[in-house]
Order: structure tokens, then sequence, then C-alpha cells
């Protein structure tokens, strides 16, 4: 059901007020809205009611169905395994309902709710509010929650709509498209280098200090020519490990030690000549980057047009970025 455009009463709880003739639906819909907003007064605020009536209507529901679906403390809200199984049923029913009365209104088409995205943390930041800011204007029916991580999510626990991931997929059970593939290059600082003859080969690389991405490599990474496919694999013991990009980048500047990263988030420091790009004919493995979400057999317009514009935006960002450097 789509939001109210103003807030409900506060001393009235329509679905309560029913008794035995509830609307289920409103209740699925609340209880939907509970575990996407990640709280009861968050979700109470998107339903435009109050905490005590998003309460009522999620124990109505779970009294009507014998199952407890929440665990909920102080400071903290968890789906019971029952509650992780009605909330993956209750977001399809309450999102063909949604569809439902869009078709009878003859705006089944048009976009408008609230999208939760998860992207990763660096990408998210900085590549992807040009394409984002796009598509909001584009679509001013339409609301983003933007989370940012760099990890695969748990669609169903997290309340998530879809997400932009780099890297190997964990989960085959998702719908993932294909986006574009994010080149990695191996960069220093001119300060690192200074005294020191230009790497000429990736075995030249191993006498400097090394910096590690733990996320993809640690004390250790292959590289290959991209004309001959010759593959040399480079040991190292890092003088800084991180997990961030930006640390990574931050650190290379720096001087601390060679650095190998994805393409973009290096491409204005070497074209400034803040970072050299070593052996450049040289690269590690490219990552894969997809749009994923979970299957569905219906998904609302404000969805299918984010995949649509991520499809055709993200390719385009990666490679201007990647031209910088070529």
């Amino acid at each position: 059901m789509t939001e109210p455009l103003t807030p409900a009463s506060p001393t009235i709880d329509t679905s309560a007020s029913r008794g035995g003739g509830a609307d289920r639906v409103e209740l699925m819909q609340t209880f939907v809205r509970i575990v996407e907003a990640g709280s009861l007064s968050a979700a109470a605020t998107l339903l435009g009611t109050t905490q005590p009536t998003v309460s009522r209507r999620l124990q109505m529901l779970e009294r009507s169905l014998g199952l407890r679906l929440l665990q909920r403390s102080t400071h903290r809200m968890k789906l019971t395994e029952d509650g992780e199984r009605c909330f993956a049923r209750a977001k399809e029913l309450v999102t063909s309902w949604e569809a439902f009365e869009a078709d009878l209104r003859g705006t089944g088409e048009d976009p408008e709710g609230t999208l939760r995205v998860l992207v990763p943390h660096a990408f998210g930041q900085e590549m992807m509010i040009g394409p984002l800011a796009d598509f909001l204007e584009r679509y001013t029916g339409v609301k983003v929650h933007w989370f940012l991580r760099d990890d695969e999510p748990d669609f169903i626990a997290e309340g998530l709509d879809c997400a932009i991931h780099v890297g190997e997929l964990r989960d085959p059970s998702n719908v993932a498209i294909a986006l574009t593939d994010v080149p990695r290059i191996v960069v220093a600082s001119p300060e690192l280098l200074a005294g020191r003859p230009l790497p000429e080969h990736p075995s030249d690389l191993a006498s400097l200090p090394w910096l590690s991405l733990s996320t993809f490599y640690r004390n250790e990474i292959t590289l290959t020519h991209e004309t001959t496919r010759e593959a040399v694999r480079i040991t190292f013991d890092p003088r800084m490990s991180t997990d961030n990009l930006y640390a990574l980048r931050s650190a290379a500047m720096r001087g601390l030690g060679v650095g190998v990263c994805s393409a973009w988030v290096m491409a204005e420091d070497v074209a400034q000549g803040r970072l050299i790009q070593l052996v450049p004919q040289w690269r590690s493995t490219a990552l894969p980057m997809y749009i994923i979400y979970p299957y569905a057999k219906y998904y609302p317009a404000r969805l299918r047009r984010f995949i649509e514009a991520m499809r055709c935006t993200i390719p385009a960002v990666i490679d201007a970025e990647q031209r910088k450097i070529r």
C-alpha cells in the first residue's frame, strides 16, 4: 500500500479499530516497514502514525499467525527464524498489493516510494552520487536510503532492495546483472621512487615496500601482461594493511609503499602526477561489478528504473575515469 499523504491521527489505529476484520495487508505492510526501517519509531515515521500504533499492529500480526516474528530489546531488534520467512513472503505480498493498486490507478510505470540500496563504501561516496542525483532528478517520486558497505548483503535480514557489488558473488540465489569490470593498477608516489630506477618488470617491485588491501590481497599478488598474458606472482611483507580504498590511496601518496587499487580511485592522482602508475602494461585481475537483488515475481517500477539507470551510467563512469590514465 502507498504511504499516506498526511499523517494518520495519533489517537486512532484504523487497523485495530476493525477488530477481527483488521486489514491483514496493512498489518503485513507495517511488519515490512519495521524490518526495513530498523525500528518501531522509524517505521511509524514512514507510515505517518505513532510508535504505539505500530507496536499494536505488530502484536496483532504475531497473534493472528501464532508466531513470534521479532526479538526486541532496549538496544536491538532482530528477526526470529519465523520472522525471516515471514518477511520474505510479506514483502512479496505487500509489493504485489502495491502493484495491484498502481495498476488500478494507471500509475504502474510511474516510480514512487523508497529504495534501500547498498553500495561499496568508496564507490558509493564518490563515483555514484552523480548517477544517483540524475536518477532522483528524473524520478521525483522516489526516495533512496543509501548504505555504504563493501560486503555482499543479506537482503531479507537487512530489508534491502538491491546492491551494487564489486568482486565475486557468494549467493547464487540472487539475480545478478553484470555492469562492467573495474581495472586495478599498481601505483607509488614520486617520493617513494626518488633515487630508485623506475621498475620495468613486476619482479622489480619485490624490493619495494608494499601496502596491502586486505579485502583483495594480503601478502602476494599476481600481475598479468596485457599483450603476452605472461603472469608473475609477487610476494611481500606489507608495511601497512587496510580494508579501505581511501586509506590505501592516502598511504600510497605519503610514500609508505606500493599499492594495487581500482584504477578509478587513483586515476586523477596519476593524471596530476601525485602518483605514478608502475609497470603499466601489467595489471591485476579486473574486478567484476554487478547490480544484485533478490528474485521476486514482481519488481516495483522504482527498482526497475534504478536498475536500468545503473546499467547505462556505471560503465560510462568507470570508462571515463579509466581514460585519464590510458
